[in-house]
């Protein structure tokens, strides 16, 4: 018998799998062949030193799962099922297939993006203030709902996102970026990284140029970049993308992707002139643009600048939000609005993905924001970093005996330091990193761009860590050439 002697100080329970896996593997393996006949269980029993029971309970489940089959008057056999099985395998063994071409694109963005998933630490790049989140709040409209509206939430939900939130969206753009839409027009998605995928999918094919700025958002070019679209670089300046030299140099451009209000990571602003190029260029080449809203919340002058989306002429304007900046990156909701002939689609989009955003969730923010509660939220966080950045600024200053003098900035969760272009902006990094400072050089997010800095995420950070952080990158920035 081809089977080894179970280990006698083991459980019953344990021999029991034991003499089964056994059993089971000298068949599958084809030590046991189809036809074969099992020794008697008192035999069996003895050759494996173990009790007649154990021999019995493995036989049978080996008997239930269709390995071996009884013979009334002659025994137990191993099936000719199991055995041609074993047979067929053994013959069409072949390495298993790697990943689609598609596949691979998606792990080869791993090159080019890593999201962090180390706890956040100062100066992390869109890190929002999490500590100080009505979580009180939160939990208490949660726990309004009675049992009639959780067994609700519980079901399978419309995949463009619960009624009542995309109202409270739709209501909230309206007061708050100047945007008219309709609620039917929002689809919820899990976050503007998603929406971005979504539209990928869904408005682009493979080989498609879509134009991105540069320096721009990683993550942005990995998404484009796993459905086979190709990403053309567009220059930034003083009044944000320079549309006319990249529609020039890509004419057949398909679709740009823009963050006007706050770009990322540069914090310009994109001025009327280019908006109003951008809108035309759409209507004129029957292009799309996405415009990334990620911090627009986030203007801290009298004054604020709208949504891209709420200008005329922006039907050809996919406009992507995101609560993972306004209240917190774990919540996972954001959404996307969308041209009425594109919502079906997206929603469909949405259902193969994931079906729905959680429904408890939805209705909860549906309710935090009719009741006023991420109004009052946000006035909370305007006030709050606009103090951080003033501690960043002077921290930094002082920490640097000055070399380090970062403007300020009347928006946005972060500033950066520009360097003088082409130099190299990632030693000190290197260097804050292994003292413990999260710092990110803005050539991590250039193309063929040659700006050169480093950037400082303050939103997330309480006064004592901005402080400690800048010190340790105020004395390192001394001793850099130059300095």
């Amino acid at each position: 018998m081809p089977i080894a002697r179970a280990n006698p100080t083991a459980s019953t329970a344990t021999l029991r799998q034991q003499v089964y896996e056994r059993l089971r593997g000298a068949i599958e393996q084809g030590s046991l062949r189809a036809g074969t006949r099992l020794p008697p269980s008192r035999e069996h029993a003895v050759a494996l030193g173990v009790s007649r029971n154990t021999v019995l309970w493995a036989v049978q489940r080996l008997q239930a799962e269709g390995y071996v089959e009884p013979r009334v008057g002659d025994g137990t056999y191993v099936s000719q099922a199991a055995g041609g099985a074993t047979a067929r395998t053994q013959q069409l063994v072949a390495p298993p297939r790697g990943l689609s071409r598609r596949g691979q694109l998606i792990a080869d963005t791993a090159a080019r993006w890593n999201p962090p998933v180390a706890v956040a630490r100062a100066f992390r790049m869109g890190a929002p203030e999490v500590d100080t989140f009505p979580y009180a709040v939160w939990d208490r409209l949660a726990r309004q709902a009675g049992p009639g509206q959780r067994a609700a939430r519980a079901q399978y939900l419309d995949p463009a996102g619960d009624p009542q939130l995309r109202e409270a969206v739709a209501q909230w753009l309206w007061a708050s970026r100047g945007i008219r839409c309709d609620a039917a027009q929002v689809v919820v998605c899990s976050g503007s990284q998603q929406a971005i995928d979504l539209i990928a999918r869904l408005l682009l094919d493979v080989l498609d140029e879509v134009l991105v700025e540069d320096p721009g958002y990683p993550g942005i070019r990995a998404a484009l970049l796993g459905h086979g679209v190709r990403a053309r670089p567009m220059a930034m300046d003083g009044e944000g993308a320079c549309i006319a030299e990249a529609t020039e140099r890509w004419p057949g451009a398909h679709m740009a992707v823009v963050t006007p209000t706050h770009q990322y990571p540069t914090g310009g602003r994109m001025g009327l002139a280019r908006r109003q190029a951008l809108l035309q260029w759409a209507r004129t080449h029957d292009a799309w643009v996405v415009e990334d809203d990620y911090d627009g919340e986030f203007q801290y002058g009298a004054q604020r600048v709208p949504a891209l989306c709420s200008l005329p002429g922006s039907e050809r304007v996919l406009y992507v939000g995101t609560f993972s900046k306004t209240l917190h990156p774990g919540l996972r909701l954001g959404f996307i609005v969308a041209p009425p002939a594109l919502v079906q689609p997206f929603a469909m989009a949405r259902a193969i993905t994931d079906r729905h955003a959680p429904g408890d969730a939805q209705a909860v923010l549906a309710q935090f924001i009719a009741e006023g509660h991420l109004l009052r939220h946000l006035r909370q966080m305007r006030e709050l970093y606009q103090a951080r950045q003033q501690v960043l600024r002077d921290a930094l200053a002082d920490a640097s005996d000055g070399a380090l003098q970062l403007a300020a900035s009347d928006r946005g969760m972060h500033l950066l330091l520009e360097r003088e272009p082409g130099s190299d902006d990632e030693a000190l990094c290197r260097q804050a990193q292994a003292a413990g400072v999260m710092l990110a050089p803005l050539s991590r997010y250039a193309m063929e761009s040659q700006r050169r800095g480093w950037l400082f995420g303050y939103a997330g950070f309480d006064v004592p860590e901005i402080k400690s952080a800048a010190r340790i990158v105020g004395k390192l920035a001394q001793r850099l050439p130059g300095a």
